[in-house]
């Protein structure tokens, strides 16, 4: 796979998947207890304490200050001068959020650079599943978690969802790029601009009516809990759809790519205590926080609604059937109803039997001629959805928000 088609696929991938950084949701008391143990995560112990109330203290807290101050546009028009790894910080920064950056930028000691090297090869041979499954999995997944979809939804970027789509859309494409974390690369600012865009939402979002009306009991928005649930919206449900679609993964691999992501969780702020170390503890963590909380919103239709309208604009005779046709294939018609995609009695059944004769020919497994040609319109489509959100030329850049979505 060329690096033209690999950074189309990573970014779309990113791009659907961008409502990730961020029915009736069941009420706080009636989530389950925290029982998972800091025993199973990278730290190897901890307090225990559920993530549900716990938050980014000293970044929310700054982040809060600079709001107050009315810093933010200041602050944008010198955070974009920052997109690499090894830049200092911009001149001019007000010194309270200068020392906090300073801080968060540095990788955590147990970051393994063979790791991420090996994580950035896995995403080259394996991307067209990566992409599809953070594009057409992971994105409209996340349409169907209440807190994050309402988060989206009345804040600032949920207005135009377009723009906002193609900056958060950036962490997609950075954390496969070749040179992510490395001096050259920009996770690290990536992942840094994604903190502070969090604690100003923490900020400004209990002052919005619409959020504070159908937040489910919650006072303060993305907590770590919640970061954690988009999180394994991510690499927890690739690797599991991939592992399901007899995808080939080396024991490295697997590693290398679970390392990543736990390097990203702790760049977002998430405590070492809650990242799990292994994939058995992510996936009990997952049954823990994610799969409880799925479920229907007003907030989640509407958004899957504005995510596949602007899919439609590539082809609205073919893309947006098929979009909502693969999506149901890979997330199950239960979440499929619960965030309002369309059945498609034409696209469904092919999609079933085509995609697995596609992987088992990428995989080696079977020849070129029993692939149906309906398996390669499958894979154009999704290399082609990136195309209607960036363009090659042109940068992205993470703002903080100021305010919330206007009424």
């Amino acid at each position: 796979m060329n690096e033209l088609n690999r950074r189309k696929i990573l970014i779309a991938g990113g791009t659907l998947g961008a409502l990730g950084a961020l029915g009736i949701a069941p009420p706080a008391s009636a989530r389950p207890l925290w029982t998972w143990s800091p025993s199973g995560s990278v730290a190897g112990s901890g307090a225990g304490t559920d993530p549900h109330w716990v938050w980014d203290e000293e970044v929310d807290a700054v982040m809060a200050a600079v709001l107050d101050r009315g810093d933010v546009p200041r602050v944008n028009a010198l955070l974009k001068t920052w997109t690499r790894n090894d830049q200092p910080l911009p001149d001019g920064l007000p010194a309270d959020l200068r020392d906090i950056m300073t801080r968060i930028r540095r990788l955590p000691a147990w970051a393994d650079p063979r790791k991420l090297d090996t994580a950035a090869q896995f995403t080259v041979t394996k991307g067209i599943y990566v992409g599809a499954l953070y594009g057409l999995g992971s994105g409209l997944m996340s349409t169907a978690i209440p807190r994050e979809a309402r988060a989206v939804y009345y804040s600032k970027g949920g207005a135009d969802m377009k723009d906002r789509i193609a900056k958060t859309a950036k962490l997609g494409y950075d954390v496969g790029d070749l040179d992510a974390y490395q001096p050259r690369g920009e996770m690290i600012v990536t992942t840094v601009k994604t903190r502070l865009v969090h604690a100003a939402v923490r900020h400004l979002l209990p002052q919005s009516p619409g959020w504070k009306g159908t937040s489910g009991g919650q006072t303060i928005p993305i907590s770590l809990a919640d970061v954690l649930v988009t999180w394994h919206s991510l690499p927890t449900f690739v690797m599991r759809k991939m592992l399901e679609w007899k995808v080939r993964i080396t024991p490295a691999e697997s590693a290398a790519y679970l390392h990543v992501w736990q390097v990203t969780a702790h760049m977002l702020g998430v405590r070492d205590e809650y990242i799990p170390a292994t994939w058995d503890a992510a996936n009990a963590q997952s049954k823990l926080l994610l799969d409880p909380v799925l479920g229907p919103t007003p907030e989640g239709k509407a958004l899957t609604q504005v995510l596949l309208d602007i899919v439609a604009e590539l082809d609205g005779g073919l893309t947006r059937p098929l979009v909502s046709a693969f999506a149901r294939y890979t997330l199950g018609d239960r979440i499929g109803d619960w965030i309002g995609l369309s059945e498609e009695p034409f696209w469904e059944p092919v999609i079933s039997k085509a995609w697995p004769l596609l992987v088992a020919f990428r995989e080696n497994l079977i020849p070129l001629p029993l692939v149906p040609e309906a398996a390669w319109t499958i894979e154009e489509v999704i290399r082609k959805i990136v195309l209607l959100f960036l363009s090659e030329g042109r940068g992205i850049d993470i703002e903080i928000p100021d305010a919330n979505r206007p009424a």
